[in-house]
């Protein structure tokens, strides 16, 4: 067993977390895909979104996820010279968040509060693979591949519909209200303290081992299907119904349609098939539509869900097919 990182031992292996099977499932489509576009978590304090990235970046990169702070610049996003150097009147580049988190993870707490302008180029970065800096005597481009995650309290406002349209899936967090799953929570939660307290004083933890062999079958997994992804087939039936799913909640452009097909051959790929069928499409369809809803459906989960509901049934009709 490799060594563990200090400064990783803290954070709880992905494969531990209880329940949350939305959020992790977007997670990992959005790696697989990343033509999707990021994956927006919304969900009040407490539910997990945080400690879910941190865990997915540690397994699938072996280090935390670069974070972008709400008040960040366009310099240090995109990158700009070193204000030290200047003061010398020295050029010398520095590379932005953007660029220092390519092959790997970026995650935005409270995206709602950034400013629109700066959200927008991470998404689009994020959608084409090339960062882009012209400005202040700069012209490079550079090939950039990244997971973007935003977080968000919807307590706290909203995205425009113009921004939240941008993010490729979006995931509906809350607290688990079963109370046997709750308890399988904090008994994971305190097994896992008392884990990180045996190994900050010394102790090997068997525990945490056993964890990270898991985390390593999982990353595995995904790295295959990531490698499967672009061999997996759509017929014209299977796009067909994409393009009803998006039409049917009234979702603006083209861009609910790809979502809904790129998402359907992740799962493909995730399950090792080799064709998407109608089981796929309705596995990432609520992901990639709620937020696409202008009825504002994406908020009140009751509404959507039946809604939801009543697409599969006008559309995919899995008993029907």
């Amino acid at each position: 067993m490799e060594s563990i990182s200090p400064k990783l031992a803290n954070i709880l292996p992905y494969t531990l977390i209880v329940g949350q099977k939305q959020l992790k499932l977007a997670l990992e489509l959005a790696y697989i895909a990343p033509r999707i576009g990021g994956v927006l978590l919304s969900g009040q304090r407490g539910t997990g979104k945080s400690t879910a990235v941190r865990a997915f970046s540690r397994m699938m990169y072996d280090r935390l996820p670069v974070t972008l702070p709400i008040n960040a610049t366009e310099d240090r996003v995109v990158g700009g010279w070193r204000i030290d150097k200047l003061i010398q009147s020295q050029l010398e580049p520095q590379s932005g968040l953007l660029e220092d988190a390519d092959d790997s993870l970026l995650y935005i707490d409270e995206v709602n509060l950034l400013d629109d302008h700066i959200v927008n180029i991470i998404l689009d970065v994020t959608s084409t693979g090339v960062l882009e800096v012209q400005r202040d005597g700069q012209n490079k481009q550079l090939s950039v591949s990244f997971t973007l995650v935003g977080t968000m309290n919807p307590e706290e406002g909203g995205l425009r519909p113009q921004l939240l349209d941008r993010f490729g899936l979006m995931v509906s967090v809350t607290a688990e209200a079963n109370e046997d799953e709750r308890v399988k929570i904090l008994e994971t939660v305190l097994e896992f303290d008392r884990a990180v307290s045996e190994f900050n004083s010394g102790r090997d933890s068997n525990y945490i081992n056993q964890a990270l062999e898991e985390d390593k079958k999982r990353k595995d997994v995904l790295q295959k299907a990531r490698e499967k992804f672009s061999f997996v087939k759509i017929s014209e039936n299977i796009a067909r119904k994409c393009v009803k799913l998006a039409t049917e909640v009234k979702a603006e452009g083209n861009r609910g349609d790809y979502i809904i097909a790129l998402a359907a051959r992740a799962y493909a790929a995730l399950e090792g098939v080799e064709e998407v069928t109608n089981k796929h499409v309705e596995a990432v369809a609520d992901l990639a539509l709620r937020h696409r809803d202008p009825e504002g459906f994406q908020n009140n989960q009751k509404l959507w869900a039946d809604k939801y509901q009543q697409l599969v049934i006008n559309i995919l009709n899995p008993e029907g097919d």
